[in-house]
C-alpha cells in the first residue's frame, strides 16, 4: 500500500490509532472503528483509538473477522499498516473461540482443538479449583455447571476469552406477543435497528445472551420487551431505579398482549412475582447489615426463568456480577448506552453477561431522525478571588468541591435559562446543597434520591404534562428517566470524570424533538480547576460518539 493524502488513518506499532477529524472521510472511519477499537483520547484535531484484546474479543464475538479488521484499515489508511498490527489482530481474534464451553450430560466441557491450550489453563494457579475430575481427553476439562461464569470470568481475565456454547435451561413458557397499536389507538412497529439487535442477540453461535449498545432515547427498553416476546419465556428484569421500573413495566403493558397480573413489581412495598417481574439493583443488594448476605437474591433462583435483563448493564454493581456468575444458565440480555466502566471492570461485563451483539453510532441514529441532534457547549466560569485562594491550601477533594461550588455559575444559569426561555430544561448535579441552592434562587423544584415516590412521580408528570419548565435532577437523572419533552440540559456539576455520567446525562434530552429536532447540552465548569481538567475526560464519551464540543468563556 502506498501513501493516500486523502485517507485519515495512521496506525501504529504500538496499536495505537491516529485518526484526522478535519479528513473528509473521518465520520466514516470513526464509525468503522467502533466495531474494533476504543477511543482513548480526542483533541480538537487528532484522535487517538487503541486495538485492546477486550475490543477485538466483542468484535469476533459479533461476527467480524480478522480479515475484515485489517480491511478496514487499508481502506482508511494513510500509510503502510505496521506488519506487527494485522499479526496483533489475527492472533487475538483467533483466540475468541480457540477455548470453548459446551454440555457433557450433567457436566460441562471446556474443550480446545489444541491440547497445548488444555494444558495451560490446567496449570494456571488461578483454576486450580475450577475443574471436575480428569475426563481423559487431552483436548478437554471437566467443569462444574455452577462454576460455568467463575471459569469463564478468570479465563477472560488471563487473556483465554471463552465461547459459551453450552446452551441454556428453558424457562417457564409465556404465551406473548407485540401489541400492534398503543392504548391510544396509534399504530407502533419496532424499528428497523431495533429488530436487527434483537435478530443479533438470539442469532449464531452463542446467541442467548449478550449487551446491545443503543443512546439514549434510541429504544433499548423496546429490544428488551422485544427479545422477550421473541422468546417466549417467564422474564425477570433488573432496573437501575424505582422510576425505570415503573416506565419498564408501563411499556410493557402498552406495547404486549401480557395482562396488568402478569407484568409484577418486586420492590420494598410489594414482593409480586409474575410471569415477568420487575425489580431493581438497590433491593437486590441489599442487606441487613454489613455482614450479612444480600437479602433479596433468592429472586433469582424462586422461578424458572428464561431471561434475565440487565438495564443499563454498564452500572452493575459487584454482587451482581458475582450473582450472575451463577445465573449461566439463563439466558442474559444487557443493555446500555456505553459499556464504559469507570472500574475497569468491562472485562466481567463480556464474561458474566456476553460479548457484544450489537453496537449503532449514537451520529447515525441522529441522521436518520431517531434521536435528537445535540450541541454539546462548555462554559467556563472563573473563579472568585476569595475562592481562587481557597483553592491554594486546600485538599484535592475539597479543591474539586469549591470548584463544583463555584458560585458564579448561578449567573450563567440565569442566562442559559433566559436563553432557552421557550425550552423545557433540565438542570443537573451531583452536589445536594449546590444543587438545592441553585434551585431556591430560581424556584425550581429538585429532585434527589431522598424525594418521596409520590412526590417523584407527582414532579415527573407536571414535567411530562408541560406544567414545569425546568427541573432540577440529582444524580438520579443520571439513570432511565423518560421525560420526552426535555430539549435543554445544564449540568452543573458532575462526578469527577465520570464519561458514564455524561452519557446518561446527555441521553436526558435525546429523545426525538418535534420541529428542528434539536437540543442542547451545557456543562458550567469551572476555569483553571480540578473541575476542568476532570471535564475534558468526560468530553471523551460525546467526542468518541462524534458530537462538536465547543468550550465558551463566561464574560
Amino acid at each position: 500500500m502506498t501513501y493516500v493524502p486523502d485517507n485519515p488513518l495512521i496506525a501504529q506499532s504500538d496499536h495505537t490509532l491516529l485518526l484526522e477529524t478535519q479528513s473528509p472521510r473521518f465520520e466514516e472511519a470513526r464509525d468503522a472503528l467502533l466495531a474494533f477499537a476504543e477511543l482513548v483520547k480526542s483533541p480538537e484535531y487528532i484522535h487517538t483509538w487503541r486495538i485492546t484484546s477486550l475490543s477485538l474479543w466483542n468484535a469476533a464475538a459479533a461476527g467480524h473477522t480478522a480479515d475484515a479488521v485489517i480491511d478496514t484499515l487499508a481502506r482508511f489508511a494513510k500509510y503502510p499498516i505496521p506488519d506487527n498490527v494485522p499479526a496483533t489482530i489475527r492472533d487475538k481474534m483467533a483466540r475468541y473461540g480457540r477455548v470453548r464451553l459446551v454440555r457433557d450430560g450433567a457436566w460441562l466441557r471446556l474443550e480446545a482443538d489444541d491440547p497445548v491450550d488444555v494444558e495451560e489453563i490446567r496449570h494456571l494457579k488461578e483454576t486450580h479449583d475450577l475443574f471436575g475430575e480428569d475426563p481423559g481427553d487431552p483436548h478437554a476439562l471437566r467443569v462444574l455447571p455452577r462454576k460455568r461464569g467463575e471459569v469463564k470470568q478468570v479465563l477472560t481475565a488471563l487473556g483465554h476469552p471463552v465461547q459459551d456454547l453450552a446452551g441454556y435451561d428453558d424457562g417457564d413458557p409465556l404465551t406473548m406477543a407485540l401489541a400492534p397499536t398503543l392504548p391510544d389507538g396509534r399504530p407502533w412497529a419496532l424499528r428497523d435497528y431495533q429488530i436487527e439487535a434483537i435478530d443479533a442477540f438470539h442469532g449464531g453461535p452463542g446467541a442467548g445472551s449478550g449487551v446491545v449498545v443503543l443512546p439514549c432515547g434510541a429504544g433499548k427498553t423496546m429490544v428488551g420487551i422485544g427479545a422477550m416476546v421473541r422468546l417466549g419465556m417467564r422474564t425477570l428484569i433488573l432496573c437501575t431505579g424505582h422510576t425505570a421500573l415503573q416506565q419498564w413495566r408501563r411499556e410493557i403493558l402498552e406495547r404486549t398482549s401480557l395482562t396488568e397480573d402478569q407484568v409484577g413489581a418486586y420492590t420494598a412495598e410489594s414482593k409480586q412475582l409474575a410471569p415477568v417481574t420487575l425489580t431493581t439493583y438497590q433491593l437486590l443488594t441489599w442487606r441487613p447489615s454489613r455482614n450479612a448476605p444480600p437479602a433479596h437474591f433468592r429472586l433469582f433462583h424462586e422461578a424458572s426463568w428464561g431471561l434475565v435483563i440487565y438495564d443499563e448493564v454498564h452500572l452493575l454493581p459487584a454482587p451482581i456480577f458475582r450473582e450472575s456468575a451463577y445465573l449461566q444458565a439463563r439466558r442474559r440480555l444487557g443493555l446500555t448506552a456505553t459499556l464504559v466502566r469507570e472500574d475497569g471492570h468491562e472485562g466481567d461485563v463480556f464474561a458474566l453477561i456476553g460479548p457484544k451483539r450489537f453496537d449503532l453510532p449514537w451520529k447515525a441514529l441522529e441522521h436518520q431522525g431517531w434521536i435528537a441532534t445535540a450541541r454539546c457547549i462548555e462554559v467556563r466560569v472563573a473563579l472568585s478571588p476569595e475562592d481562587r485562594l481557597r483553592m491554594v491550601t486546600a485538599s484535592a477533594k475539597e479543591r474539586y468541591r469549591i470548584a463544583a461550588h463555584n458560585a458564579r455559575k448561578g449567573a450563567i444559569l440565569d442566562k442559559l435559562l433566559a436563553r432557552h426561555a421557550d425550552e423545557q430544561v433540565l438542570v443537573l448535579g451531583t452536589y445536594l446543597d449546590h444543587l438545592g441552592f441553585l434551585a431556591r434562587r430560581f424556584g425550581i423544584p429538585v429532585i434527589s434520591g431522598d424525594t418521596p415516590l409520590d412526590e417523584r412521580r407527582a414532579l415527573y408528570q407536571r414535567f411530562r404534562d408541560g406544567e414545569l419548565r425546568v427541573l432540577a435532577l440529582s444524580k438520579v437523572g443520571n439513570f432511565s428517566v423518560d421525560l420526552p419533552g426535555a430539549s435543554v440540559a445544564i449540568q452543573v456539576s458532575g462526578s469527577w470524570g465520570s464519561r458514564q455520567e455524561e452519557a446518561q446525562r446527555l441521553g436526558r434530552v435525546l429523545r426525538p424533538k418535534a420541529g428542528q429536532n434539536q437540543a442542547w447540552f451545557y456543562s458550567l465548569v469551572t476555569a483553571d480547576s480540578p473541575e476542568q481538567e476532570y471535564a475534558e475526560r468526560r468530553q471523551l464519551f460525546l467526542t468518541e460518539q462524534g458530537y462538536p464540543y465547543r468550550i465558551e468563556r463566561a464574560s
